[in-house]
């Protein structure tokens, strides 16, 4: 088996890292922080490098790529700490893509692609825990269509998304719809989270929507574990980031007249978190690999990646503050804001524990040692 990337998955990487370096400089990230947690104007430079289109079908305008490139695309991402979200369209697509009817595709899509409509799934409820099985957001047919009454919460790009995707029980089981922001009795607010992006929450009072789908367990599923598979590649790009920093940092601060670098306690503490990126990734390989697998399959290789990365970034981004000292903690430090985003990033779509259970819960009694 090939494992090599191709040529022209290299030329996007290498696109998207040269986009990172040049426009998105880490004093255009702080104007962004001061400014709200997101740019349309970055957003719209990411569309114009077809960033939105990737994994759209051709027929409505999109590039038609696949996971892998997804995944080396939210890698470069990582390592310029971008803001503005492409996950919560990478998980958009894949489910409308799955289910929805042809006409929805056809009116959403193409939007999609252009990135002059920001679509993203608000799903998240109060005690749900990371169980896609518990909503409480209620939908009824009435005599001009499906009205959604419920409360989302912490919804990626909330007072800023055109479209949303909101799960909701219709005649007892969990379905998906289509919400425009100018619905009526739409209420929605947003706020930074503590990596500086932008989220909110949304308030469904008989708000009309169209349905996408009965399927919304299995439809939220794929969408959850594309979402995973895409925030472990970011999260391997902004480790990459914080090591790089902190050898660097490394090799220019003294101590005793000498960099800290030369210290070999220090050395062997940067090889722990070196060999803890290198697992990272990994891991992120296999969870990106495992995206066309049959659903019991993926969910369970997604689970197991999650986890392990949710160890390595918690592993790296202590590691890298530490190492950095008092300066690694301060608002001027871009390190910090690694290591801000690497701990919300081991919190979103579950955190360690909750996939550990998962992983637990899809372990065969002979946990596959034994046929």
């Amino acid at each position: 088996m090939d494992f090599d990337f191709s040529e022209e998955q290299n030329q996007l990487r290498e696109a998207v890292s040269r986009w990172v370096e040049r426009a998105y400089t880490t004093e255009r990230r702080k104007d962004i922080l001061s400014q709200g947690g997101f740019s349309p104007q970055a957003s719209q430079e990411m569309a114009a490098l077809g960033l939105y289109a990737l994994t759209v079908d051709n027929r409505y305008d999109g590039l038609g790529y696949g996971a892998v490139e997804a995944m080396v695309t939210m890698e470069a991402l990582g390592q310029g700490l971008v803001l503005e979200p492409l996950v919560p369209t990478l998980m958009v697509t894949a489910l409308i893509q799955a289910d929805a009817p042809a006409s929805m595709q056809e009116e959403v899509l193409p939007g999609v692609a252009s990135g002059q409509r920001l679509v993203t799934l608000a799903y998240q409820e109060r005690g749900a825990r990371y169980l896609l099985n518990r909503c409480s957001t209620q939908a009824t047919l009435g005599a001009s269509g499906h009205v959604l009454s419920g409360t989302k919460h912490l919804v990626s790009l909330s007072d800023q998304a055109h479209t949303f995707v909101v799960p909701a029980l219709l005649d007892g089981q969990i379905a998906l719809f289509l919400v425009q922001a100018d619905a009526p009795h739409l209420q929605r607010s947003g706020y930074q989270t503590q990596d500086g992006s932008r989220a909110g929450d949304l308030l469904l009072d008989n708000t009309p929507g169209t349905l996408i789908s009965r399927q919304g367990q299995a439809l939220l599923e794929l969408a959850l574990d594309v979402g995973i598979a895409a925030v472990c590649a970011q999260g391997v790009g902004i480790m990459d980031r914080a090591l790089s920093l902190t050898v660097e940092y490394m090799k220019t601060r003294q101590q005793f007249g000498a960099p800290i670098a030369s210290f070999q306690a220090l050395r062997h503490r940067v090889a722990d978190m070196k060999m803890q990126v290198e697992l990272a990734r990994a891991m992120s390989y296999y969870a990106t690999l495992k995206l066309e697998a049959p659903a019991d399959e993926r969910r369970q290789a997604t689970s197991r990646a999650k986890y392990q990365l949710g160890q390595s970034m918690r592993f790296v981004g202590q590691q890298a503050v530490q190492l950095h000292g008092g300066i690694g903690v301060t608002q001027e430090a871009i390190i910090s804001h690694c290591f801000k985003t690497l701990t919300q990033l081991e919190m979103t779509f579950g955190d360690s524990l909750h996939h550990l259970g998962e992983v637990s819960e899809r372990m065969q009694a002979s946990a596959g040692v034994f046929s």
